[in-house]
């Protein structure tokens, strides 16, 4: 891709949005749903495989922190029906469980 890193960041932030397992299931069936860990920067993440860097793909592939939605997965989300984000880089859609902000006392 030719844009800049941070262009390509702002961009890929702008296109995030909160969606529902419901809303997600035709790509998970089409195998097109990749699941980001909690722990990671779902944009940063979309970033990586927008911009084809397969070694920190690879990483995170290895680390268990990016993965393919697998059936088990797919009906604890169907069960729990969580906040899901989830941003598109075609053919992939990177989703992430959203984290609850911790109550203010």
């Amino acid at each position: 891709m030719t844009e800049q890193p941070s262009t390509l960041y702002a961009k890929l932030l702008g296109e995030t949005a909160p969606i529902s397992w419901q809303e997600l299931q035709p790509f998970f069936a089409r195998g097109a749903l990749l699941w980001v860990a909690g722990d990671q920067d779902l944009i940063a993440v979309a970033q990586a495989v927008a911009e084809n860097d397969r070694d920190q793909v690879a990483t995170w592939l290895t680390h268990g922190q990016l993965s393919k939605v697998d059936d088990a997965h797919a009906e604890d989300l169907l069960a729990r029906d969580p906040s899901l984000w989830a941003v598109v880089v075609a053919p992939w859609v990177l989703v992430q469980e959203r984290v609850a902000a911790p109550a203010m006392h």
